[in-house]
């Protein structure tokens, strides 16, 4: 798998946008899926895994009655993919992995936290096309079919739509990328994408592993953080715009505000 280092601001912007010529519609359209993450020497796990035990035996359970106790009207559609968009918007551990078609979301999630500033910072980029050739032939089949290049919920649940119906395929250990429904504006502004692996107890870099050709990975060294942050933030990119309401307003107030210190800066 192919691992860059920023080098600059302008040079991680051609990183970010790099191979996204379409020569087909003769536009830029990237068909990279992304996500930011504060320390580099994160993976890719999902919030399920790092709930650790017997995790892939809870899943199910907690889905259930997360179900069971949430009001129906909170959900569009009663679906498997509905219920496990909800959730994990929500912060229920699930086999999702939040992503977004933004690279600068992306850089967000990758500077946000200021306690990290001292730590190298890594944006992963997944060209969910091609990610999306090692699917079971009937689903890869039915999207060529549709002209489409995104699966969507309404998609999938056409094709799997219990736990049990995915278990089935990990077999296959493959990775779904696929755009959750617009459960509120946060979803939206975050340009949200997710993924999520057939086999529960896979961790996705793991499986990049075998397709090196499909992603890389971005570094962010830790002294690029502070000119990132500061124009993302001159850009509108932030918690207020991002998480929409008090809470994110709150969380972007406390960031903007706090000292150089706090991420280890000396005085």
């Amino acid at each position: 798998m192919e691992t860059l280092v920023a080098s600059s601001w302008d040079d991680l912007q051609n990183q970010l946008f790099a191979d996204s010529w379409n020569e087909e519609i003769g536009r830029f359209r990237s068909r990279f899926a992304f996500r930011g993450l504060s320390d580099s020497s994160y993976r890719l796990e999902t919030t399920l895994i790092r709930l650790g035990g017997q995790y892939a035996e809870l899943e199910r359970h907690m889905l259930r009655n997360f179900k069971k106790y949430a009001h129906r009207s909170v959900v569009e559609r009663d679906s498997l993919w509905h219920w496990l968009s909800l959730a994990q918007h929500h912060g229920l551990p699930t086999r999702l992995l939040d992503w977004t078609y933004s690279p600068f979301i992306a850089m967000h999630f990758a500077t946000s936290n200021i306690e990290k500033f001292d730590t190298d910072g890594v944006i992963w980029a997944v060209n969910y096309v091609k990610a999306h050739e090692m699917l079971p032939r009937k689903i890869k089949e039915k999207l060529e079919r549709e002209g489409a290049n995104v699966l969507t919920v309404d998609f999938l649940l056409e094709e799997i739509n219990s736990l049990h119906e995915l278990d089935l395929l990990a077999d296959d250990k493959v990775a779904i990328f696929f755009e959750p429904p617009s459960i509120d504006d946060r979803i939206v502004n975050q340009y949200a994408f997710c993924s999520v692996m057939t086999d529960p107890c896979m961790v996705l870099d793991d499986w990049l592993k075998s397709y090196p050709w499909i992603a890389r990975k971005i570094i962010i060294p830790a002294a690029l953080k502070w000119e990132i942050r500061d124009k993302l933030d001159q850009s509108n990119i932030n918690e207020r715009v991002l998480f929409p309401g008090l809470d994110g307003l709150s969380s972007w107030l406390k960031r903007h505000y706090s000292h150089k210190t706090l991420a280890g800066d000396l005085p």
